[in-house]
């Protein structure tokens, strides 16, 4: 297979990239916004014409299989959709319905965990940590996910929710999430969260980037950034309790917070169960096209 095809189903842009199978140069990347006002059907049709057009624009034939980073899995007993915080996914044959609309064969993937396959395969992980085997690629945004790697091989677990410490409970008796419990990592953590607790705490609406600009002259703003470190410390410290991982790579526009950096790993520190944490929290450096890279990674003979 000379070329490797990914598409990354995101809640406000759907990306198509195609790279060469023996360089992993990629040839094409095209993106449109993703209709999610027009429900389930229009997700698929323009999936597959985006498909068509990259072809066409690449003078390709069109591929005989295509990775897809969603977020939210499939689940292998029922084969419908679920866990995804793009809610029109859930529940629904999603796999099934875009090899039906495709027409061609689909390795489907939650998106974190793409993140983490294409950070550890062509990102950070090579560059700053080549000896890593054990990665935990973290999405940080306007959900919390992450996706593990050990031995550049994905880790799906016997529910395929392995990664998705978004959804431990973080606050008793917290915020109700989506998915229905009170108080997960991601009604604590995630983007919109933080820019709720602020409006809540200051009666001013602002993005994340912004408050985060404004933490040495507001106060407000500073609680939201010591809320968001003192959180993720305790969060994340249940992850390295189990999995003990050579690195963590921070994915998301939350990510991008410089003191996630400077003063995460002290606070992950003081509750991790040992007397020191070492690993290194890593920016990433595929940019927002990670999931689409992972994606087309998925379709690699072998993987």
């Amino acid at each position: 297979m000379p070329y490797l095809w990914g598409v990354d189903l995101g809640g406000t842009k759907t990306e198509i990239a195609v790279m060469e199978a023996a360089s992993l140069r990629i040839l094409e990347r095209h993106r449109a916004a993703t209709p999610v006002s027009k429900g389930y059907d229009a997700l698929l049709d323009n999936m597959a014409s985006m498909i068509r057009q990259t072809a066409d624009a690449a003078g390709l034939p069109l591929p005989d299989v295509v990775g897809v980073a969603a977020p939210g899995m499939k689940d292998f007993r029922t084969g419908l959709h679920k866990n995804s915080n793009t809610t029109a996914l859930n529940g629904r044959p999603f796999h099934d319905d875009l090899m039906r609309v495709l027409g061609r064969k689909v390795i489907l993937e939650n998106d974190a965990n793409c993140f983490a396959l294409a950070e550890t395969r062509l990102g950070v992980i090579p560059e700053f940590c080549p000896e890593a085997r054990v990665v935990f690629g973290v999405i940080l945004g306007t959900g919390v996910g992450g996706g593990l790697v050990v031995n550049d091989r994905l880790v799906r677990g016997a529910h395929g929710i392995a990664g998705e410490w978004g959804h431990n409970p973080l606050e008793e008796d917290g915020t109700l999430c989506y998915c229905g419990r009170n108080g997960c990592v991601e009604t604590v953590i995630s983007g919109p969260a933080l820019e709720q607790r602020y409006l809540a705490q200051s009666g001013h609406a602002l993005k994340l980037v912004d408050i985060a600009g404004r933490t040495s002259t507001d106060e407000h703003a500073r609680d939201i950034i010591d809320h968001l470190i003192e959180s993720m410390g305790r969060a994340l410290a249940v992850v390295v309790n189990i999995l003990d991982p050579d690195a963590i790579v921070l994915g998301g526009g939350v990510g991008n917070i410089e003191a996630l950096y400077t003063r995460g790993p002290l606070a992950i520190a003081r509750y991790v169960f040992n007397n020191r944490f070492d690993t290194p929290l890593l920016r990433p450096r595929l940019g927002d096209s990670a999931g689409v890279l992972g994606a087309a990674l998925l379709t690699e003979p072998g993987r």
